[in-house]
């Protein structure tokens, strides 16, 4: 058995070993320290100066970085090596950063769509050491994680005096409003794959549609343009007449008759307008797609098909819809002079809470899209199909064949006849025409009609549809009489092509 002197020196040995594998090239490299790096550029220890701080939304991680770098004079931007570092708050990185071997490192990014065709490299965690005037700063930037729990952006700032942190906070907002990348954009909201919180946002070109490219009864449009894009116009003597900005649009009807193309077309007039879109689940976010609108004004918050969460209360057997207050709530909460316009779309405004339609600033017109009459329809077969050959007897008689279809239809009639003509290799005429309108008005085809909102004159009966509409005991459809079962009475201001 060795002696306690051999073991005294085996364990000397073994110590020495062990140090000479730190120094090796094989062990972990040594790293910068953060502490005394701040303590640099600061000049004073780190733990000893307030740390201020602030949360953002999940999607403004673009704009706080954008308004962070607008603030400063001068900066750069360093990392953190070291496991489980995102866990920490800064003062808390402070205190374990040595013996948890934390050290300067490579800067985390995130990749985030700012515009259709543009992306940004957003600082997911990384430190700005900045100046503004003789003032320095440390800024720590963490983009939200929801899979680990934490739904916001978090700015946490070292300032040697608590006054200069709180200045630094007190601008970025107006700085994230100046220098907000989703201005003049069309953005629709999404919710984040982990849990609850808004994802990144989804960018969308912006339509090019003419005047031309929307058929509608004489009127309607021209009555739309002067609510929507008319206020925008006049806004300046508006105001000084004492009059509110706000306002609120309902396009209903039945499906396929042209209600988003209307929508397309007017965010086509309005350039200058940021623009929130709305539709199915990210209704949810109203109250976040209200206050961009707040904040990139002039905007417009685009809801489709509205009655899927504004459907009248007395039709919820006694349950309350808080998605209801919520859009009444947001709609009603905008100051007088907020240019921010609601654009609602419904194939069901029978169903639609009262409240929404009487008070305005909620919704202060609606306009019914109705099923394209005899001219419309010509109108919409020569507008897709401009590269068909149409005579006008041919479109006379493609007409009188559809009546009672929607704009919907006629699109896909054009896209048939296409078809129909390519699979036989030849240029579209009159005869792939005509079988595509014997195709789609076939009784196999019923269904792919009623999908594109259309109904055949006897499906009107068979079924008990009217323009369209599905059948419901106690309801009427758009556009008819009140009767004693239609609940809600008829809506007051409708304007009825």
């Amino acid at each position: 058995m060795p002696d306690d002197s051999e073991v005294d020196e085996f364990a000397q040995l073994f110590t020495r070993f062990l140090e000479r594998m730190q120094r090796s090239g094989g062990s972990r490299p040594e790293r910068e320290s953060l502490r005394e790096r701040l303590r640099d550029h600061l000049g004073v220890e780190p733990e000893q100066v307030p740390v201020v701080a602030s949360s953002y939304p999940a999607y403004d991680l673009p704009n706080v970085q954008r308004a962070i770098e607008a603030w400063f004079d001068s900066y750069e931007v360093l990392g953190l090596a070291g496991s489980n570092r995102s866990h920490h708050s800064l003062g808390e990185l402070l205190e374990v950063a040595e013996y948890a071997r934390f050290g300067i490192g490579a800067v985390d990014y995130q990749r985030l769509q700012v515009d259709v065709d543009e992306e940004m490299d957003c600082v997911a965690f990384g430190f700005y050491l900045g100046m503004r005037g003789a003032d320095p700063y440390v800024a720590l930037l963490r983009a939200a994680n929801p899979q680990y729990g934490r739904s916001s952006v978090d700015l946490e700032i070292l300032a040697v005096a608590k006054e200069a942190g709180d200045r630094f906070l007190s601008a970025l907002p107006e700085l994230i409003r100046e220098h907000n990348v989703f201005r003049r954009k069309v953005v629709s909201f999404e919710g984040h794959e982990f849990g609850q919180g808004v994802g990144p946002f989804r960018l969308h070109p912006r339509p090019g549609l003419a005047r031309a490219d929307v058929v509608l009864p004489e009127g309607v449009l021209e009555r739309v343009e002067r609510e929507v894009v008319g206020i925008a116009a006049h806004r300046e003597t508006l105001l000084a007449a004492g009059q509110h900005l706000r306002r609120g649009v309902l396009l209903y009807g039945p499906p396929g008759t042209g209600k988003t193309h209307t929508i397309r077309y007017l965010l086509s007039q309005l350039p200058d307008f940021t623009v929130v879109l709305l539709a199915g689940t990210s209704i949810h976010f109203i109250s976040q797609a209200c206050a961009l609108a707040r904040m990139l004004q002039p905007a417009l918050v685009v809801l489709e098909d509205c009655d899927l969460v504004a459907e009248a209360r007395d039709f919820s057997l006694g349950a309350e819809n808080p998605l209801l207050f919520q859009v009444l709530n947001e709609m009603d909460g905008l100051a007088q002079d907020a240019d921010v316009a609601f654009l609602l779309t419904t194939n069901r405004a029978d169903l639609l809470e009262p409240a929404l339609m009487q008070r305005p600033g909620r919704v202060d017109m609606a306009v019914e899209v109705p099923l394209p009459d005899n001219d419309g329809r010509a109108r919409l077969l020569r507008l897709y199909g401009p590269g068909l050959e149409l005579s006008d007897e041919l479109v006379d008689e493609v007409v009188e064949q559809t009546e009672g279809t929607t704009a919907s239809f006629m699109k896909e009639l054009v896209r048939r006849t296409v078809l129909l003509a390519a699979e036989a290799a030849q240029a579209p005429g009159a005869d792939h025409l005509r079988a595509a309108v014997a195709d789609l008005l076939s009784s196999r085809d019923a269904l792919t009609r009623r999908l594109l909102g259309a109904t055949t004159a006897d499906e009107h009966q068979d079924t008990g549809t009217t323009h369209g509409e599905p059948a419901t005991p106690g309801i009427a459809p758009p556009g008819a009489a009140p009767g004693p079962a239609r609940r809600g009475g008829p809506m007051p201001g409708v304007y009825k092509a």
